[in-house]
């Protein structure tokens, strides 16, 4: 691109029958979908408008805002139950049949279970942290439970905790990042999802409700996934430790797994530079005759 991409000069909206869309655009070439993950204060922009430059020079690029967040019109219901929905009327709405997706967190389940329930809408899958289960460490990992924390009382210095343990280096966490999250994160509609996600008597329903169900997790699911993939991880994920990563590596069908030193749960942001070339290489590989 000639220019580098802002947030505003992005700025898109679809209008769907159950509300508006809204997501940025930057980029020509074969579509590749961003999808961002949760916490306080959280957007699509923030977690990846920082890698558009790298990839609008070969994708067209889009970055959803998922419902519940507080920039697409929220959906009743759990902003997790409702997005993968959200990211088929986004393609739908955009006449795409498939895309490669790249997704943080909870953004990288959201991609999975698009993956595996429908497998010609995903041509490669990108996961950044998060997809999987915990295997030896502790759960919830530390970051989740400094989330439920701030759902339950939302302070600055809360706030600031829960930061802290998103990435390696303490020096990320600058002042402008504490202010544009508060904004967003004490925003009205933003704090109630917040709180349908990661307040405690949210995850214990949750918790009763998966103890009670017969239908499989997410994870045990992986295996249908078709699309190449690559796992990518923080060595030093306090949110989803790297366990996590055990079963998709050996459950998703010929997936990759690549581990960043010296980095958190922001892997795209924290290892930005070298997480953006294995990604591109990944993308732009040819298919093996």
């Amino acid at each position: 691109m000639t220019t580098r991409p802002t947030h505003d000069s992005t700025a898109r909206e679809l209008a769907t029958g159950e509300g508006v869309l809204r997501y940025h655009e930057a980029g020509d070439g074969p579509p590749l979908l961003f999808l961002h993950g949760s916490g306080p204060g959280v957007t699509g922009w923030r977690n990846f408008g920082g890698n558009l430059p790298a990839f609008a020079e070969r994708f067209r690029c889009l970055i959803l805002e998922f419902p519940g967040f507080g920039v697409s019109d929220p959906v009743d219901g759990h902003p997790m139950a409702a997005a993968p929905a959200a990211v088929l009327r986004l393609l739908d709405g955009l006449g795409l049949h498939q895309v490669d997706v790249v997704g943080n967190s909870m953004g990288g389940i959201v991609a999975a279970q698009v993956a595996a329930a429908h497998p010609e809408r995903v041509r490669r899958l990108v996961t950044v942290g998060g997809i999987g289960v915990g295997l030896f460490s502790p759960s919830p990992g530390e970051g989740i439970t400094l989330l439920t924390e701030f759902a339950e009382r939302p302070s600055r210095e809360a706030l600031v905790r829960w930061l802290h343990s998103m990435v390696y280096d303490p020096a990320l966490v600058t002042e402008e990042l504490v202010e544009e999250r508060w904004a967003q994160a004490t925003d009205e509609a933003a704090l109630a999802s917040a709180r349908r996600m990661y307040g405690r008597a949210a995850v214990a329903a949750r918790a009763a409700a998966a103890a009670a169900s017969d239908r499989s997790p997410y994870w045990a699911t992986l295996h249908r996934i078709q699309a190449p993939t690559l796992i990518t991880w923080g060595r030093d994920d306090r949110v989803s430790p790297l366990d996590m990563a055990i079963v998709p590596m050996r459950t998703i069908p010929g997936a990759e797994l690549h581990v960043f030193p010296d980095c958190g749960h922001w892997v795209m942001i924290e290892q930005r530079a070298a997480w953006e070339s294995v990604v591109l290489a990944f993308l732009t590989r040819k298919d093996p005759a």
